[in-house]
């Protein structure tokens, strides 16, 4: 079978989207999904743009990659809003494009109904179904017209092969946690953690209070020791080049001597050394998802999913930015027999099964 380049990948999309004047595309991470915006917008006549993002910081990737490509002329035509002011915009544009398009909420659609020009959709994990709110959303405003995933990228070289390994994990019965309130403390276990919000989910009544004990329980699941405990002993024994992703600052900064966060005052520095091959290992949490790629990083460890596909996609797509002939090795951390096991299998459904183990 002929193999496509990223060049070819990318002139497809922007084809789907130019017959179409409201349509999406969903591309793999690694092919390049703002600059398929940004060939879009150069074969239309001068516009007023509309760019919508979920944060600021993806704005920086839509000036740079006009910079990067040659495309600078472009930058006098297009203003920046993120979702939660989307509503705020007036409707004078010509060209919208929704960035990460499936953070489309309900609250978004009265604009979107009222706005009259072109509708672009661009995103890297569209929602996973039809009739769901977010999926109804993006049915309606930008359907998907052009779809590259992970698997296709692979196959063309575009992106390296993977390897997931989810280590499932027991919950530990050791009362070597402290439970309470501010006046009072006493020991507990992750079993009896996970059991007591368990049990408060299941007999909940209200669904903002059901919302909350989920909230509570997947707060206290990120606190277990047992995991931490493994994963600092995994990651020990990793001789590649290898990239932990954390729950929080402070346990990110125990789990390595080199951290990437925004408290860390030698992050970048940190950063910098890692992609130079200085060092060989680097923490971080969210703040290295986005825009940044590491060379010849070979494995990751990931220690919770939480059943966010998007998050996960971002993670492991920072390892698959080798050589076509190199395959990375991401570890996931999963605790059996609770609802890590939901969240893991979700945050995996985009990728092929049949590379991932379980042990």
């Amino acid at each position: 079978m002929e193999t496509k380049s990223r060049h070819e990948v990318q002139t497809e999309a922007v084809q789907s989207l130019v017959t179409n004047r409201r349509s999406g595309v969903a591309v793999s991470m690694g092919v390049g999904k703002t600059l398929i915006g940004l060939r879009h917008l150069d074969t239309l006549s001068p516009a007023r743009v509309l760019v919508v993002a979920p944060k600021r910081s993806i704005f920086l990737s839509w000036t740079d990659e006009m910079a990067k490509h040659g495309l600078q002329h472009l930058e006098q035509y297009v203003t920046f809003s993120t979702y939660i002011s989307l509503s705020k915009q007036d409707l004078n544009y010509d060209v919208v494009y929704l960035d990460e398009c499936h953070n489309l909420l309900p609250s978004h659609e009265p604009w979107l109904d009222r706005f009259k020009g072109t509708i672009v959709g661009l995103t890297g994990t569209p929602p996973k179904f039809e009739r769901s709110t977010k999926g109804k959303l993006v049915n309606k405003f930008c359907p998907i017209k052009y779809s590259y995933f992970v698997d296709d990228a692979v196959s063309d070289g575009i992106l390296n092969d993977y390897k997931i390994v989810v280590h499932m994990l027991q919950l530990s019965k050791a009362k070597n946690m402290l439970t309470g309130t501010k006046f009072r403390k006493w020991p507990t276990s992750e079993v009896e953690s996970y059991t007591y919000w368990s049990t408060k989910i299941d007999t909940a009544t209200d669904p903002k209070q059901i919302m909350f004990y989920r909230i509570q329980r997947m707060k206290a699941m990120m606190t277990f020791p047992s995991k931490e405990e493994y994963a600092k002993k995994l990651f020990e024994s990793i001789t590649d080049k290898c990239i932990l992703f954390a729950n929080t600052q402070e346990q990110a900064d125990r789990l390595c001597r080199h951290s990437y966060h925004s408290t860390n005052p030698d992050s970048e520095d940190n950063l910098l050394k890692f992609k130079a091959g200085i060092v060989s290992k680097l923490s971080a949490v969210l703040q290295l998802n986005e825009g940044v790629n590491i060379p010849e990083l070979k494995q990751g460890i990931i220690m919770h999913a939480y059943g966010n596909e998007r998050k996960s996609s971002q993670r492991i797509g920072r390892l698959l930015r080798l050589n076509p002939d190199d395959t990375a090795i991401v570890h996931v951390l999963c605790y059996q027999g609770t609802i890590d096991e939901s969240w893991v299998k979700s945050a995996l459904s985009i990728f092929d099964q049949s590379k991932i183990t379980y042990r």
